[in-house]
């Protein structure tokens, strides 16, 4: 995936500023695909050039006029051309895992407050995800499995969007509250795999 498929994906659910790109990028879109202002301002206007994304000036009472970015036509054949490539499963690099490992080679309790700093991120990661949840989707859609439980994953949406309305589904709303599902099991896994390396950890350095 490029930066740029993540942006066509951020202004077709809404349409919005680089300002207001970048700030999405920071919330929740960022924990799935990095990049810089500069780097998504960079991109944008390559983007314009190339027919992908439309532009407009959008007046602003007290503050200077800000440019609205929108998929164009071009740009949804792009992102449909790209959602419709096989993709490979992606292979993760761990130095975690790595360092866990070569602790048998040194002292396996001089890792255990570097597990610990790693499950707190994990847990302020997680209580993000599941707060976004019972923000962003209080309703939770009648087939999906519960998450119990911080929310963003390709990004909840904006709180100033509206509640879904009953009717037919909102595709939109459902595949964003997937992927967010998605990000609360891989967190809680990674924790209890945390947890499980935090036992083993204790155990070897009690034993020596």
């Amino acid at each position: 995936m490029a930066i740029e498929h993540a942006i066509l994906v951020s202004l077709l659910e809404k349409p919005g500023s680089g300002y207001e790109l970048a700030r999405r990028f920071e919330r929740s879109i960022g924990y799935f695909w990095t990049a810089s202002h500069q780097q998504i301002y960079r991109v944008l206007k390559r983007m314009e050039g190339d027919g992908w994304v439309d532009v407009r000036d959008v007046p602003q009472q007290g503050r200077p006029d800000k440019k609205e970015y929108t998929v164009a036509d071009l740009g949804q054949a792009v992102l449909s051309s790209w959602i419709h490539e096989p993709i490979e499963p992606e292979s993760i690099r761990h130095d975690l895992a790595v360092k866990i490992r070569g602790a048998a080679f040194d002292d396996p309790a001089a890792l255990i407050h570097e597990v610990e700093r790693h499950r707190r991120a994990h847990t302020e990661r997680l209580a993000h995800y599941l707060a976004g949840e019972q923000r962003d989707f209080p309703a939770r859609d009648e087939d999906a499995p519960a998450a119990s439980g911080p929310a963003d994953a390709l990004g909840p949406p904006d709180a100033s969007d509206p509640p879904a309305a009953s009717g037919p589904p909102d595709a939109g709303r459902e595949l964003q509250h997937v992927v967010l599902r998605g990000g609360i099991a891989y967190e809680r896994m990674t924790l209890a795999w945390l947890d499980d390396v935090l036992a083993t950890l204790h155990r070897l350095a009690a034993a020596r």
